[in-house]
């Protein structure tokens, strides 16, 4: 099979087993049976209307991971199956990628980038209201207060950044309170989610894994830091052994099979309490190193499995 990754341009720059990277994982196990290259999406392009990837072999080396320095310019529909992982912010140039890929007619491509381009990561969790905590999406001082007036604590999040950054703490009675809102919103011209807080989140939060329409049964609980309410640092002191409750198995088995219909195979939902505080579905952490530890389990040659039998399967059905 010949796979694709588009990877984030820091991983090609340090491209070597990360044990901390899904891609890398992925990468890797794929490259033991099945001819592995790699990309950016800056090194993407259409020449007429055939999408082209300026690409590198990938090849093991004992342990580790290398790809030939001699690029090659093929067209994406010489791919079997294609990994769509550049890391967020998704801004301009990540859009007009997604765009390329709206003439690619042959790789089963992951996730679907016209997906990732229509779901944004915190806004469109709502899809999903019935199963988060208490929120809002709004640019308004007025209401965002009255929010906090009722719900006491809550949560501010850009809708527009990646990796906890900028996401805020706000409880009432704070004389930063107008301050606060109004960066958020940059003067109330800029949207943004506001969340009840859930006090359990001090204890930290699941990631809970989507593999097309199932929930996997490993996750981890990733705990913040002593000088923060979240979870800023991927460390093993701050990420433990996590474990699903059944109502949440069955919650979530609901959650995945919609997004497996929008054309989201791999997301990562945030939870606490049962509640999805955010879904992550651009390059979401498998956290493929703590799970195997935890859980004495190979997490990445099922993944990998999955992908490779149901590319097979879309192949077989095709002919």
């Amino acid at each position: 099979m010949r796979v694709l990754f588009i990877i984030d341009k820091l991983e090609y720059k340090y491209f070597e087993f990360n044990d901390l990277v899904t891609n890398f994982w992925m990468i890797k196990e794929f490259s033991k049976s099945n001819d592995v290259y790699i990309t950016t999406i800056n090194r993407l392009s259409l020449v007429g209307n055939v999408p082209i990837a300026n690409c590198h072999y990938v090849y093991l080396n004992g342990e580790n991971i290398f790809y030939d320095k001699k690029s090659n310019n093929l067209e994406v529909d010489f791919f079997d199956l294609v990994f769509f992982r550049p890391d967020p912010p998704v801004d301009n140039n990540y859009i007009n990628a997604t765009y390329i890929f709206d003439f690619v007619n042959k790789p089963m491509v992951i996730n679907s980038p016209s997906s990732i381009r229509n779901f944004n990561e915190k806004l469109h969790s709502l899809k999903f209201k019935e199963f988060m905590p208490k929120c809002i999406v709004s640019s308004s001082l007025e209401q965002i207060e009255e929010f906090l007036n009722t719900e006491d604590e809550i949560i501010l999040k850009p809708l527009d950044k990646c990796f906890g950054s900028g996401v805020m703490y706000l409880k009432k009675g704070d004389k930063n309170t107008r301050s606060i809102i109004n960066l958020m919103t940059s003067n109330e011209s800029a949207f943004t989610m506001v969340q009840k807080y859930l006090p359990s989140g001090m204890c930290g939060d699941k990631r809970v894994l989507t593999l097309g329409e199932n929930v996997l049964d490993y996750c981890v609980v990733k705990h913040p830091t002593s000088d923060d309410f979240k979870f800023n640092t991927h460390s093993d002191a701050y990420i433990s052994k996590g474990y699903l409750t059944e109502d949440e198995k069955v919650n979530f088995s609901y959650v995945a099979k919609k997004l497996n219909d929008m054309g989201i195979s791999m997301a990562g939902l945030d939870v606490i309490d049962g509640k999805i505080i955010e879904i992550n579905v651009t390059s979401p952490c498998y956290f493929i190193k703590e799970i195997n530890a935890f859980f004495d389990i190979k997490l990445e040659k099922l993944v990998c499995d999955y992908f490779i039998q149901n590319t097979c399967y879309k192949v077989k059905n095709v002919v």
